[in-house]
């Protein structure tokens, strides 16, 4: 008899992230299989890179169309028998997703219906980089498995109680009722760090700052195992710098653009696009291609992405009156020593000192303590896994709702 499993994904404008996390009696296994469809975008080649208990596969797809819509249905048909082929022991019993944001409605993870699907997409604007496309594969799985519960998971429930000076803006109170507040992202890393450092530190319940940075980038002040602060606010673009985010900036600037007669849609594509580490570098997105050129604009892209980090943490020290632990996750937090080694020089003076082979030695394969052995504070590296929140959730939903799993 096959075992069952639930199939996180995460699906973007161009690719979809998946992993199949085996469950038994509600309880979540670490993924077995996980893997991504790439080359979705007019004129890609699309592909499905599969990693098998540490075998890594390639495998290379033919589409009949480049329409986008199509072209996602096509490749979502040529996944599902990739993973009926590989995962022969396991029997998928329902898909969750990652949703960006949940709005002012949803904090927990819900099993979708319609009126769910069509509240979700009237948050678009809010984080365009990604509900649309969280929305679009939904609606894709829902074609795809038909027959299984589509459960939604959002980043923004981790930051649903935050204090009220926290999620509280300084807008009128008309414009606050239309749902203009602080909201809070990456959730979904934070709870998986924060349970693995519950797992690992006396400390984790503490006042702890998680850092989750890669191309979306972002910082969390915890207290007692909450969210108390963090650096995104009503959208994904706030705060620390990112891939091409521009993160926290004066909105007089935005005021000075429209007068010179941009439009919202120039704003938008600028903001979220072409800023961050490629706008300011000109040259990529990719921490590792910057740190591999030579021309200074890409060093000026990496000075002032550390720099943001360092500041927004101060920020969040203050509202935490200290720190006692920091965690870095995220693709350039766990693999970028030099990054790492940086922040904590720049937060030296709140107690945190650095073991520098430790740091070295943290591949972001596994867990790691790299604070000194007189650092006042640690200091962890801590690789997140945010499918496996969603599907510790979903297979929750499912065993609250009879479902024998």
């Amino acid at each position: 008899m096959k075992g069952r499993a639930i199939l996180a994904v995460n699906a973007g404008s161009s690719s979809i992230k998946f992993a199949l996390y085996p469950v038994h009696h509600a309880l979540v296994d670490s993924a077995n299989l996980s893997g991504e469809v790439e080359g979705l975008e007019p004129g890609g080649k699309p592909s499905i890179s599969m990693d098998i208990r540490g075998d890594k596969q390639v495998f290379p797809l033919t589409v009949s169309t480049d329409d986008e819509g199509r072209k996602f249905a096509q490749a979502l048909t040529s996944l599902r028998l990739l993973l009926e082929q590989h995962s022969q022991q396991e029997h998928v019993v329902a898909v969750a997703h990652r949703i960006v944001h949940g709005g002012d409605r949803y904090a927990q993870s819900i099993v979708i219906d319609a009126n769910a699907l069509a509240y979700l997409q009237s948050l678009d604007s809010l984080a365009p980089l990604h509900q649309p496309h969280n929305v679009e594969g939904i609606i894709a799985f829902q074609n795809a498995y038909p027959d299984l519960p589509q459960i939604a998971c959002f980043d923004t429930g981790f930051h649903a109680n935050l204090p009220l000076n926290e999620r509280t803006v300084a807008l009128p109170l008309a414009v606050r009722e239309l749902g203009i507040r602080r909201y809070g992202f990456h959730g979904l890393s934070y709870r998986y760090v924060a349970g693995r450092l519950a797992q690992q530190s006396g400390k984790a319940n503490q006042r702890v700052i998680m850092a989750h940075l890669g191309n979306g980038a972002s910082a969390c002040a915890m207290l007692h195992g909450q969210s108390i602060a963090t650096t995104m606010g009503f959208s994904a673009l706030d705060g620390l710098m990112m891939g091409t985010r521009c993160g926290a900036l004066d909105p007089g600037i935005l005021l000075h653009l429209l007068q010179a007669g941009w439009d919202a849609k120039r704003i938008e594509k600028t903001l979220y696009k072409e800023s961050g580490l490629l706008g300011v570098s000109g040259i990529s997105a990719d921490m590792r291609t910057l740190r591999q050129s030579k021309d200074s604009k890409a060093q000026t892209a990496i000075d002032l992405f550390t720099y943001r980090i360092v500041r927004e943490s101060g920020a969040l020290a203050a509202c935490l009156n200290g720190v006692d632990v920091f965690a870095f996750t995220g693709g350039i937090g766990e693999h970028d020593a030099l990054l790492r080694q940086e922040v904590v020089a720049g937060l030296a003076y709140l107690g945190l000192k650095i073991d520098a082979n430790k740091n070295l030695a943290a591949s972001g394969a596994a867990i790691a303590a790299i604070h000194a052995a007189d650092s006042q504070q640690e200091i962890w590296v801590i690789p997140t896994d945010e499918g496996r929140v969603a599907a510790m959730d979903t297979a929750a939903l499912l065993a609250a709702a009879g479902r024998v799993i």
